[in-house]
């Protein structure tokens, strides 16, 4: 199918809106902790699988940053989700045409709305294309080192997220940086978070990997230091989840 060029943000909602599963919603409200207390309280959701999202996106490539607002202000998670992969697309295709002012018009939105991204997979799918690619273009840590001192804990995912497109570059120095910053954060998101990027960090930095766990696995989280150590042999992971400093 062709791409629908003068599409908008309404047209996305109701492609979306027709591939609906109300079965497997009810399963994701679970999954992404919707309940009263929870951290995606309120969250609505239609049923729909990243497939399905990312093949409806492909004939939206071209939807103005004011339409991609329109989706985003919604309620509903998969349209939420649909506006910020619309996004991430237009950020790598201005990063691989040398459009860095492009590229910088779409991380200052992103970060304008980061309570709308307001669920781990909103973060994950998206905040390397947009922020952290932006960010290692311009050799620019200060943002990341401010996210990371954020109240909200979707900016301090995006901060060490982000991290991402740093360690693609070989860059792991900063995900170290930044995981130093955030390895006492209470959230247990959070130390999926930084569990996850040491672990990315450590496949091609396995030295500097040691040294972090060296000052930290004592007393960082179980689960940021179980995330952290699943790729090292058997025998590395049971002398860090012993290590007593």
């Amino acid at each position: 199918m062709s791409q629908a060029t003068d599409a908008d943000g309404r047209e996305l909602i109701t492609r979306l809106d027709a591939l609906a599963d109300a079965g497997h919603a009810r399963r994701l409200q679970g999954f992404f902790k919707t309940g009263p207390g929870e951290y995606g309280e309120g969250d609505v959701f239609i049923g729909l699988r990243m497939p399905q999202i990312r093949a409806v996106c492909r004939e939206f490539r071209e939807l103005p940053l004011e339409e991609i607002e329109f989706v985003l202000a919604g309620p509903v998670h998969e349209h939420r989700m649909a506006a910020l992969v619309v996004l991430a697309e237009q950020s790598k295709r201005a990063f691989k045409r040398g459009d860095l002012g492009a590229a910088r018009e779409r991380y200052e939105f992103y970060l304008a709305h980061t309570r709308r991204i307001n669920n781990w997979d909103l973060v994950d799918v998206t905040c390397r294309d947009v922020v952290g690619e932006y960010l290692l273009h311009t050799d620019d840590l200060a943002p990341l080192r401010r996210l990371a001192q954020s109240n909200l804990l979707w900016e301090r995912r995006i901060a060490m997220v982000s991290t991402a497109a740093f360690i693609r570059a070989d860059r792991c120095d900063v995900a170290f940086e930044l995981a130093e910053m955030l390895v006492g954060d209470d959230h247990d998101l959070m130390h999926k978070a930084v569990g996850w990027m040491l672990r990315e960090a450590g496949k091609r930095d396995a030295a500097g990997l040691d040294r972090f766990l060296t000052h930290h696995a004592a007393t960082m989280p179980r689960t940021a230091l179980r995330y952290a150590i699943e790729r090292l042999s058997e025998s590395r992971r049971k002398h860090w989840m012993a290590f007593k400093g």
